[in-house]
């Protein structure tokens, strides 16, 4: 039995060596000379996680320690370089990606990978995802669920949607935790974090289904993170919505029946929560996550996944290593 992660997440070394060196790397720097936060964008800044800055000798020492196997490496998106110029934006995803591409390279038995794309020039994302996948060997490329306010269903992404299924690249979809639709409006109580991440999760679910995307891309392969947030427990809803309105003009049959054209990852924190994933989509579109290394949910999470009685070998060993071994390869 194998465990393949497809959630963890890398600041990458280019990073830390250039802050450690008294610089800014694009845009980022160190919030206090303790060095204990990270200044990012837009006055924002965050805690820095110890295990975010471990070399990948070290990362693997704790993937042992929680029995993985091998993670599907991605930026840590509080760094989405969707902000910047478009010649810094491109600059700085090939760093990461070239980083992210070393790691798997000198251990493919351990790191895979997923690219990040400049996604303020749809063209040059087109391009960098090439490079990445033809040249590099990602396997994909992480995605914000909203570019620099605008939603995924504009004409203009769906160029990068035909070039990603013609290359069979994979796209993961993952929030941005300081931009979700919550954050403006209560920072008290930790729920633009708790509820807004799932919320904008479930956003990008309904709008691939909804928009016809999944039609006029048939082969496209897409993962969300967090199970989709309540997407799956909306589809109800979503449906309802569908008759009769204008988002019936977007696609022939009702949403629910496109939630299985896409796989979700299992960070959704609760055994009856998964259950019901499951019992929506198919063991066969839930894969392993685990959101390394913010994972205070369960330190391990395969071991949880082991431990769950309500759910049957089979489908423990789809979730933990079969469907992604098929969805990418590894």
């Amino acid at each position: 039995m194998r465990s393949i992660d497809i959630h963890s997440h890398l600041l990458p070394q280019c990073l830390w060596d250039t802050l450690d060196a008294g610089k800014e790397w694009y845009g980022m720097r160190y919030d206090n000379p303790e060095k204990t936060s990270l200044w990012v964008r837009e006055g924002r800044s965050g805690g820095i996680h110890p295990k975010v800055r471990l070399k990948p000798e070290d990362r693997i020492k704790d993937m042992d320690a929680i029995g993985t196997d091998l993670q599907v490496v991605s930026v840590h998106t509080q760094i989405f370089g969707y902000h910047l110029s478009p010649q810094d934006g491109l600059a700085q995803a090939r760093e990461i990606n070239d980083e992210i591409a070393g790691m798997a390279r000198d251990r493919p038995d351990r790191f895979a990978g997923m690219a990040t794309l400049p996604m303020q020039d749809v063209d040059a994302s087109i391009a960098e995802l090439d490079r990445a996948v033809n040249t590099l060997g990602l396997k994909g490329a992480e995605l914000d669920t909203v570019v620099n306010g605008k939603n995924w269903d504009e004409a203009e992404f769906l160029p990068l949607f035909k070039a990603a299924e013609s290359m069979g690249a994979v796209l993961f979809y993952h929030p941005n935790p300081r931009h979700n639709i919550l954050e403006p409006r209560n920072t008290r109580l930790n729920l633009p974090n708790a509820v807004g991440v799932p919320m904008e999760d479930a956003i990008i679910t309904a709008t691939l289904i909804c928009s016809g995307i999944l039609d006029k891309c048939p082969d496209l392969k897409v993962c969300i993170a967090h199970g989709g947030g309540p997407a799956c427990y909306l589809m109800g809803r979503i449906d309802r919505g569908w008759r009769g309105n204008t988002a019936e003009q977007y696609m022939p049959n009702p949403p629910s029946s496109y939630q299985k054209k896409l796989y979700y990852d299992c960070v959704v924190m609760s055994e009856p929560t998964l259950r019901f994933l499951v019992d929506q989509v198919g063991a066969d579109r839930v894969v392993l996550g685990s959101d390394w290394p913010f994972v205070p949910w369960d330190p391990n999470p395969v071991g949880w996944i082991q431990g769950l009685e309500s759910l049957t070998q089979d489908e423990k060993d789809l979730i933990l290593w079969k469907n992604l071994e098929a969805l990418l390869g590894v």
